[in-house]
């Protein structure tokens, strides 16, 4: 299926590496104008780079910290200045952090919130009023299988990520009047920039290759997903052939988690 989103602006938190560059590379190729929002202004400009060299409309790059709600408004503010619309919002910012539920301060559940839940409420806020205005919008939260189904010492990311999971479908049933559809992506094990840090910093002789592989033992599929697979069922639900989808709630994981 060709995917074409040309004439549409696409706005991805978290956009510099990992599954938010893998999404902006496949919208971008899909025609759509595609700002990439992130912290660090040296990682974001070599994901400008990768994302330019297929893209098939305009590429802007904004430094933005998405746990600080002055950040969000002005980094918002500088993708409408550039692009002039935002027509799909993807909530893809905060890597997993897990740990027993007696180690987890107040800050750290503050910090894990804004990063993760809070950041999506205000970018959805902002973009909303132009979407009902226009008639037509798509909100997709990444969010992580824990979300539906948590485990022991898994707080507080599949906390924060069961709360954007109850955003979605408030979300949802608020926008399919306007035609915003709003939909949730649940990442399982999949290949990243995330895995490879974890095994860089684990200070093993082990080949990565070995380690991840190891890593897909648990999955039903037999491997760990890749990146592109991820960006392919976004790119899907940005698009008018998923017109009819929304209040969704679809695991992207070889059949890793229990709940569907």
């Amino acid at each position: 299926m060709e995917i074409n989103l040309a004439g549409r602006t696409a706005l991805i938190t978290g956009g510099s590496k990992g599954l938010g560059l893998a999404m902006a590379v496949r919208m971008a190729a899909s025609g759509a104008d595609v700002a990439i929002v992130a912290r660090d202004p040296e990682t974001l400009a070599i994901a400008h780079e990768i994302i330019a060299k297929t893209a098939r409309g305009k590429v802007e790059s904004v430094a933005c910290n998405v746990a600080e709600a002055d950040s969000v408004q002005d980094g918002f503010d500088t993708v409408m200045s550039k692009l002039g619309r935002v027509d799909i919002l993807v909530n893809n910012a905060g890597t997993s952090r897990a740990m027993p539920f007696e180690s987890v301060t107040d800050a750290i559940w503050q910090q894990d919130l804004d990063l993760k839940l809070f950041a999506a409420i205000r970018f959805a806020r902002l973009v909303w009023p132009q979407m009902k205005a226009r008639r037509w919008g798509r909100l997709i939260n990444v969010l992580n299988i824990g979300a539906k189904a948590p485990k022991a010492s898994s707080a507080p990311t599949t906390v924060s990520r069961a709360a954007g999971l109850a955003l979605t479908k408030v979300l949802a049933g608020e926008g399919a009047p306007h035609n915003i559809l709003v939909n949730a992506l649940h990442v399982g094990l999949i290949v990243s920039d995330q895995w490879v840090q974890r095994h860089k910093n684990a200070g093993s002789n082990e080949p990565l290759e070995t380690f991840l592989q190891g890593m897909a033992k648990p999955i039903p599929l037999g491997r760990m997903g890749e990146a592109e697979e991820f960006a392919n069922m976004a790119c899907f639900l940005a698009s008018d052939q998923a017109g009819y989808v929304t209040g969704t709630s679809i695991n992207v994981d070889g059949n890793l988690s229990p709940v569907w």
